[in-house]
């Protein structure tokens, strides 16, 4: 167990995640690739409403008898505030529950919750895109995405189907009604906030709903308004990238990173920009790595780097166990270069 106030103690490093349920098998593996801290994204857990300290706990010791430490559970299930990001009836209700989750997350020892705030969540164009050497990954094309009024993209993390279109100001209006609450309860039980950007992070609706975090001035004003120890970002390498084509990633880690408001990392990387993005491996997109890990290094970046999400390598299925190895592997060696 890792109180919030030791997590700078511990160095830079990478980590594995991107996975809902743990096994021995699945534990072992992440071991013998050299990690030490893993983050669970979606737990599947016991609850259709909230987590409770006992299955928090139970899973923590497991992840902890391996040898492992569970640094972040990253998002909880869409059903859990849903009516909280659309402001509808029952959103209270849910909120009661969101705060007992965070308290039995204290509780429990686990330091770090992920969170977003888009109710349609992530969409895709494509997941079979090849990139190098006929590996596979994802793909986002903006004008396919929009030519349709059905959901056919959206790739993960929601069930809201909202019945109605939405404008920024009534998403930012539920926004700081949530934060508004629920932060208090975050530090009260010493478990940081972190905020992943929109993806894709586009200026625009999708599925009705407007995207909140797809910039700069967008991060620097929900963190300036929420200004909190407890409130930081998950720093999601690859959406940073998606913005610009690249443009301004290590700015952002300079300014959010020098304040200590970058809990951890997903580190991935595309080629292309906002409007048609490819996901790649890391070193053939945007953004030069090395530089990526000297800014956060010079910034006294202290958190973890998972691979996020990784190309499909040939033999891979379900969590695509080579492409993450790869990766890991790539990123314990420039973490290794840049700090010798």
């Amino acid at each position: 167990m890792i109180p919030a106030t030791q997590l700078d103690e511990l160095p830079i490093r990478v980590g594995l995640g991107q996975f809902q349920l743990t096994s021995d098998s699945l534990l072992a593996y992440i071991k013998q690739c050299g990690v030490d801290d893993i983050q669970m994204n979606t737990a599947q857990l016991p609850g259709d409403s909230r987590w409770e300290f006992e299955d928090l706990a139970a899973l923590r010791e497991r992840v902890n008898a391996a040898g492992l430490r569970l640094m972040s559970l990253e998002n909880v299930p869409v059903t859990f505030y849903d009516k909280i990001m659309l402001g509808l009836p029952g959103r209270d209700e849910q909120l009661d529950h969101m705060v007992a989750t965070v308290t039995n997350m204290g509780r429990a020892g686990i330091p770090i919750l992920g969170y977003h705030f888009m109710p349609t969540g992530v969409w895709r164009t494509s997941k079979t895109q090849p990139v190098r050497g006929g590996a596979l990954a994802t793909r986002y094309d903006h004008q396919l995405a929009t030519s349709t009024d059905d959901d056919r993209f959206q790739h993960k993390n929601s069930t809201a189907h909202p019945d109605r279109d939405y404008t920024v100001e009534e998403m930012w209006e539920n926004y700081c009604w949530y934060l508004e609450r629920i932060l208090p309860a975050c530090e009260t039980a010493g478990v940081r906030l972190a905020l992943h950007p929109d993806d894709p992070p586009v200026d625009a609706a999708l599925g009705r709903v407007p995207r909140l975090f797809h910039g700069f001035d967008c991060f620097r004003k929900a963190l300036e308004t929420f200004d909190s120890p407890m409130h930081g970002l998950n720093f999601c390498h690859g959406c940073w990238s998606e913005m610009k084509a690249g443009e301004g990633v290590l700015d952002a880690i300079r300014h959010f990173g020098s304040r200590d408001r970058i809990f951890y990392v997903h580190f991935r990387d595309v080629q292309g920009g906002i409007d048609d993005f490819t996901e790649c491996f890391l070193g053939d997109g945007n953004c030069d790595p090395v530089e990526t890990i000297r800014t956060l290094k010079d910034v006294g970046f202290r958190g973890f780097l998972i691979p996020d999400h990784v190309p499909q390598m040939e033999g891979d299925e379900g969590w695509n166990h080579r492409g993450r190895a790869w990766t890991v592997g790539y990123i314990r060696g420039l973490l290794d270069a840049v700090s010798g």
